[in-house]
């Protein structure tokens, strides 16, 4: 009975992911017949099934930015971005969709030592980071099982070295992983899809007007008030903004 019913849920799955595949290339080729916004209603219907992918960001990202939908094009390819950091395509396509962007924010420098940190942490993900800790720890015992076993001092000395340079790139493995999984919880981002927006200094609509901000435009979110997020930016200015006005990443 249990094989039964584990053939019937692994029909059901390949049922839909066939189903899906099928929709995701038929708004590929709708894009190709430059029928964007069906093209869009066609890999929104994926995302409804709950499945998602940096190919289908990705795809979203570029029907939105032949329509001219800066806020949204950005924002998948934000979302693509997040699933496949090191994707050429997608880093230059999004810098394309800022460049279209009003508003200029000056970004605050970062120091040669932060800056390069977090070049590494983000090569690849928490989990593979995570995965790379756990093999530099497996090879680590190996070696070091090497290195009790060498008949020589020469391969003690390689075995010894070997093992203890192994386990500290483990250490920094492991570092990166919770670098990056803590970045990712503590720092949440949105984009503003609203062609124009008034920061408040307050979170209500009777507190002063502060500056101005536009669709497209990446803010962090600090905290939240009923209907309103409090958003910081890159230059480090900081407001409260409708939360209908963004959307979280």
């Amino acid at each position: 009975m249990k094989k039964i019913v584990k053939i019937i849920v692994f029909l059901i799955v390949s049922i839909g992911f066939t189903q899906d595949e099928e929709v995701f290339q038929r708004g590929n080729s709708l894009y190709n017949q430059e029928k964007y916004q069906e093209a869009i209603d066609a890999y929104t219907s994926i995302l409804d099934t709950g499945k998602a992918s940096a190919s289908l960001y990705y795809n979203l990202g570029n029907a939105h930015y032949k329509l001219s939908n800066i806020g949204p094009s950005i924002y998948y390819y934000e979302k693509a971005l997040a699933l496949s950091p090191n994707d050429e395509d997608i880093k230059n396509n999004l810098v394309f969709a800022q460049n279209a962007t009003i508003d200029a924010i000056d970004v605050i420098p970062e120091g040669i030592i932060s800056k390069i940190a977090n070049r590494f942490t983000y090569v690849m993900s928490y989990d593979s980071w995570a995965w790379f800790s756990v093999c530099c720890v497996v090879l680590f015992v190996l070696f070091f099982i090497l290195y009790y076993t060498a008949s020589t001092s020469l391969r003690k000395r390689i075995f010894f070295i070997g093992s203890w340079s192994i386990f500290v790139m483990g250490l920094f493995g492991l570092f990166f992983a919770f670098k990056q999984f803590n970045s990712d919880q503590n720092n949440q981002f949105a984009i503003i899809f609203a062609q124009e927006t008034i920061i408040k200094s307050e979170p209500n609509l009777r507190s002063e007007e502060i500056f101005q901000l536009h669709e497209g435009t990446k803010v962090k979110i600090t905290e939240t008030v009923n209907n309103w997020k409090k958003i910081k930016l890159a230059d480090g200015k900081i407001g409260w903004i409708p939360a209908s006005d963004i959307k979280e990443l």
